[in-house]
């Protein structure tokens, strides 16, 4: 279950990492071109994230938009750098769950102790 904003998800509501890669790579390869370069697919993500920064910048900035600039959805463009981050996954043979594992449980050890812990309100 993950508590997100206060709003309980169970991961069988969502799709999972597993399920995430698979579309992805159903999606991918239906084309011949297939999967990009890893060269060229970090590119890609650091184009997402840039569009992710400016949308950030232009709701919590003090940039404001353009008037002839549209909207998007700051969902949108996580979403779009979460796909480039699979497609990146999948073309070098990554498990994400597998990767996320790893990750969280270094976290999880090496700042176990690092930050001020809420207190329990019972």
């Amino acid at each position: 279950m993950i508590d997100c904003k206060r709003r309980v998800i169970s991961l069988s509501e969502k799709e999972s990492l597993i399920h995430m890669q698979k579309r992805v790579d159903s999606f991918i390869s239906q084309f011949e071109e297939g999967y990009f370069s890893p060269l060229t697919m970090v590119a890609r993500l650091t184009e997402e994230m840039g569009e992710l920064a400016r949308e950030i910048n232009h709701h919590y900035g003090e940039k404001p938009k353009k008037q002839s600039e549209g909207e998007k959805a700051l969902e949108e463009e996580l979403g779009d750098l979460l796909f480039v981050l699979i497609t990146l996954a999948n073309s070098l043979d990554i498990d994400m769950s597998e990767a996320f594992d790893l990750s969280m449980s270094k976290i999880e050890r090496r700042d176990q102790n690092r930050w001020t812990k809420k207190e329990n309100k019972s």
